[in-house]
């Protein structure tokens, strides 16, 4: 089969690699139908996550078809279409069973893509089937599906929910990238006061517009002052950091107000200095995360019925075989408006976003 490799910062291919086969008896192997691409990835490619090896198959999302399974699995059999999760969960750790399947003990965690061979390629082999899949409602395609693997639970669970947004809320998201985005549209499930968006983009200013932020601010021209504006001073009630970089960490600690919270969603490639010599006597909770997408069965239910813009995010799609491509589009979305890029089925390259 086919898989796009790692090789080392810098170098990837779409290349020949071993099929995937059933090694445990709680593992599955799906033929993939629909990917898409991770910011994570690009961080990879970077050489920010070292803890991948070069020889890895990339990529932790997908929506594909069971093609065989061991003899433990018990939820999903050949034939059923399912979403895979970014996360993979034992079940059976005390992490798991607390729900934080993201800090799995037990085989689990953040593993595709990353310890073990991910989904961007032909098929991939999925550890602990029978929570680590979920099977899709008839009224999710591919490529609305497969953004709720990743982004979505992320962006709700570590945005929206550490954030502890409630309405009424001032919530001020930073970073207009696809995290940002999905933060904006599961915030507003809560009936916060207004979200303002910012982000150095034009073009993904426009977007966030369109997905329900109440105000947007150019990065470059004092988002500080239009945050303190609107807030009477008072700053943000929740600040959710959506790039991962220190600077917008940073910004998050100084839009937000006493007493609030800073959520940071981002993958951080280097050190952010945490000002505590201004900090220490605002009563902040700062939290961090990685997604334990024990949200996603809500968050597909949601989906299939309309309640998530999912297909909004979906700026260009290629054929599976057309992956060197896509990375190539995504890194460079300042110059090809790239939000989310989806690989499976006809291509099909989107120049507005649409609205929500």
């Amino acid at each position: 089969m086919k898989g796009f490799v790692f090789h080392g910062p810098g170098q990837s291919s779409w290349e020949d690699v071993p099929d995937p086969g059933v090694k445990e008896p709680t593992d599955a192997i799906v033929r993939v139908d629909t990917v898409t691409i991770c910011g994570t990835d690009l961080h990879i490619l970077k050489g920010d996550v070292p803890e991948v090896r070069p020889g890895t198959v990339l990529g932790h999302e997908a929506v594909g078809e069971i093609v065989e399974v061991g003899g433990d699995v018990r939820t999903v059999r050949p034939g059923d279409r399912v979403l895979v999760s970014c996360i993979t969960a034992c079940g059976r750790c005390r992490y798991c069973r607390e729900g934080g399947y993201g800090q799995c003990r037990g085989g689990g965690g953040w593993i595709l893509g990353h310890t073990i061979d991910g989904t961007q390629a032909e098929y991939v082999r999925v550890p602990h089937a029978d929570l680590s899949v979920h099977p899709l409602p008839s009224a999710l395609d591919g490529p609305d599906a497969v953004l709720l693997a990743d982004i979505f639970p992320t962006a709700y669970e570590v945005g929206v929910l550490n954030g502890c947004v409630r309405p009424g809320d001032t919530v001020a998201v930073v970073g207009a990238g696809p995290i940002g985005l999905a933060a904006v549209a599961t915030a507003r499930l809560f009936a916060p006061e207004r979200i303002v968006v910012v982000d150095l983009a034009a073009s993904r200013l426009e977007a966030a517009r369109s997905f329900g932020a109440d105000a947007v601010a150019f990065a470059g021209e004092s988002p500080e002052q239009l945050i303190a504006d609107l807030t009477d001073g008072l700053g943000a009630d929740v600040a959710i950091e959506a790039v991962g970089v220190p600077e917008t960490f940073e910004l998050c600690t100084r839009v937000v107000r006493p007493g609030g919270h800073v959520a940071n969603v981002g993958v951080h490639g280097r050190p952010a200095t945490l000002h505590l010599e201004e900090l220490w006597i605002k009563n902040l909770t700062i939290t961090t995360g990685l997604v334990d997408t024990r949200s996603t069965p809500t968050l597909l239910r949601m989906a299939a019925a309309g309640r998530l813009p999912t297909s909004s995010l979906v700026t260009h799609t290629f054929p599976l075989d057309a992956m060197e491509e896509a990375y190539d589009v995504f890194a460079r979305a300042g110059d090809t408006g790239a939000l989310k890029v989806v690989l499976g089925g006809p291509r099909h390259d989107v120049v507005a976003v649409p609205a929500v």
